[in-house]
């Protein structure tokens, strides 16, 4: 069971404000009701999808998702990003793994604010250990949802770190601290699992 008091204030020191909530239906409503009249890019987020963010926030925002028909250029510009994150580590490193290179991008710079959305199921005690989740568990999990040709998706127990030309895991971004070029960026821990 993660200790989240630690994360949270091991998140705080590293310049990310952090939520909590019980339910993504809660976070959802906190998010929601957080964000109006702003355009909002989203990269490849299942956390936002189960969350319902596809149908809350299009409704009071400009909300640029590739899963939503939006592009990956014009979410790389938008007055606000959210994503999920791969792994988090209770000592306050976030792992994130991408294969595009739309969420690595999105969480380090050109936004006014980032909201990271963590479900349980990604908060691991130390770094190395959320760095094995986003390779180990997160990325084949990924790679086999979007059917992908690569040893991780077919025997989906782990990285084989392939030369598959269909490989996903084509960039890592650990966020040590709360990144230089974002003035404000909030870590929405939710007591649920959610995402891969």
């Amino acid at each position: 069971m993660a200790d989240i008091e630690k994360l949270r204030k091991n998140l705080e020191d590293n310049g990310f404000a952090t939520s909590y909530f019980e339910t993504a239906e809660e976070a959802a409503r906190y998010l929601d009701g957080k964000l109006d009249g702003k355009s909002i890019g989203i990269g490849g987020c299942m956390t936002a999808q189960q969350m319902g963010l596809d149908k809350l926030l299009p409704a009071h925002n400009t909300v640029y998702w590739h899963w939503l028909g939006g592009s990956a250029q014009d979410a790389a510009t938008a007055q606000v990003y959210i994503s999920s994150v791969n792994g988090l580590a209770e000592t306050g490193e976030i792992v994130n793994i991408d294969g595009t290179g739309n969420r690595v991008v999105g969480t380090i710079c050109g936004h006014e604010a980032l909201y990271l959305l963590v479900g349980v199921n990604k908060i691991a005690p130390d770094y190395d250990k959320a760095l094995w989740r986003a390779r180990n568990i997160a990325a084949p999990k990924n790679a086999q949802r979007l059917g992908r040709k690569t040893p991780c998706a077919q025997k989906g127990d782990r990285c084989y770190n392939c030369n598959s030309p269909e490989r996903i895991c084509r960039a890592l971004t650990v966020l040590w601290k709360k990144p230089n070029g974002i003035p404000y960026a909030e870590v929405i821990l939710i007591n649920q699992e959610l995402g891969l």
